[in-house]
Parts: structure tokens; C-alpha cells; sequence
């Protein structure tokens, strides 16, 4: 079923005066995962249910060092219901958002069991690949105080990777790994897209601090 632009707008709407709101995590983050879903979406995806599941995923964002940041997908998810009612969903739509919501989360561990939900995970992981990616990453670790890298060891050659202390840790630990996580063959392909760039700027990157990039850092 298609998506109306009036539902579009309606939804930016709610989101925009609903959700919590991080420097990585804000409306213009909604629209991007709506844009990365509706590439990946074919003509037998749900698209009433897409959207208003890109739309609605975040309304509980908490910190990513907070303890129960695990349950934020699911309290998204209970929060969105009533909203998805007065919009005029039906309870099986209902339900159906309700799943792809709360099984987008990385730390939740809820596998996804739709198209819908296996898209707007792809949708919301390629958020955090590209040049987004970049931007979001250094910007996440700036508000929380972590460094972008270690100097004494900055790809962590002789170190465990730790990216609760440097950010560019983060690429190894998660950012680099996404590609082979991908549910859908599209997200793949972005994904493996959106990866190159970020390898482009990791050479640069590793040229400029006089530290040459050690074998292992591309993308699985």
C-alpha cells in the first residue's frame, strides 16, 4: 500500500514535536532512513507501514551509554500505537509497525520478521555509513567526550579496540562490519557503497596523523 504525501507530512509532524532529539538523532535523521527505506522498498512492501515506522523509531532515544538504552525500540514502539490509532492504521498495521520499530535496534536483539522490518534496519544501519556517517560518528563521540583516536596507537595494533574511549575504534568495532549485516540485497549494496567513501577518508585520514593504516581495517 502506498504512502500519501499528507500521511508524510503528518508524520514529520508528530516525530519533529514527539522525539527526543541528539545531535545524530534528530528529524533531518528520520527523513534520510525514509529516503534509504523507500530505495530499498519494492512493489510488494508495505509502504503505510514503512514510513510510518522510519518515522516513529526513534520517539524513545536514549544515550548510547545509557544502561537501558535496549529498551528504547520496544518503548518506541508501545509510544507509537495510539499515534498509528488516531492516523487511522488498523490494528494489524498497527502491530506490523509496531514489529519494525521495535526489531530496528542494535542492542535490542529483536529479529526482524517482515520486509518492513528488514528494510528500515538496513534504512537506519546505512545512516551511519558514508559521509553521514563520518559527520555522525565524530559527532556522537564529541558529545560524549570520547577522543577521535588514540595517539600512541591509532588503529589499536598493539591495544584492544575500545570505542567507549576513541571513536575511530568505532569503525572496527561496528561501522566496518555493517555491510555483511545487511537483510536486504539493497542495503548490501549501499552499504558496500557508502563503506568505499569511508575507507577514502580513512586513508586520508591515517596519512595526515603520520600513522599508515594497518592491514585488516577494510570493510567485511
Amino acid at each position: 500500500m502506498a504512502a500519501s504525501a499528507e500521511l508524510h507530512t503528518r508524520l514529520r509532524q508528530i516525530a519533529e514535536a514527539r522525539m527526543a532529539v541528539d545531535p545524530a538523532h534528530d528529524l533531518a535523521h528520520l527523513d534520510r532512513v525514509w529516503v534509504n527505506a523507500s530505495t530499498i522498498a519494492d512493489e510488494k512492501t508495505d509502504l503505510r507501514v514503512l514510513i510510518a515506522a522510519c518515522y516513529l523509531h526513534d520517539l524513545v532515544n536514549l544515550p548510547k551509554n545509557a544502561p537501558d538504552r535496549h529498551l528504547a525500540s520496544r518503548q518506541s514502539a508501545e509510544q507509537a500505537a495510539p499515534i498509528l490509532d488516531d492516523l487511522g492504521y488498523s490494528p494489524p498495521e498497527i502491530r506490523t509497525t509496531q514489529h519494525a520499530i521495535a526489531a530496528h535496534s542494535f542492542s535490542a536483539q529483536i529479529p526482524p520478521e517482515t520486509p518492513e522490518a528488514r528494510i528500515l534496519r538496513d534504512a537506519d544501519r546505512l545512516d551511519a555509513l558514508g559521509a553521514i556517517g563520518i559527520a555522525r560518528n565524530f559527532s556522537v563521540a564529541g558529545s560524549l567526550g570520547r577522543a577521535l583516536y588514540d595517539p600512541a596507537d591509532p588503529f589499536a595494533e598493539n591495544r584492544p579496540l575500545d570505542d567507549l574511549l576513541f571513536s575511530i575504534d568505532h569503525w572496527k568495532v561496528k561501522l566496518l562490519t555493517l555491510p555483511s549485516d545487511m537483510l536486504t540485497e539493497g542495503g548490501r549494496a549501499m552499504a558496500r557503497d557508502r563503506v568505499a567513501r569511508m575507507l577514502h577518508f580513512l586513508d586520508a585520514f591515517a596519512e595526515e596523523i603520520g600513522h599508515p593504516l594497518p592491514p585488516g581495517w577494510t570493510a567485511d
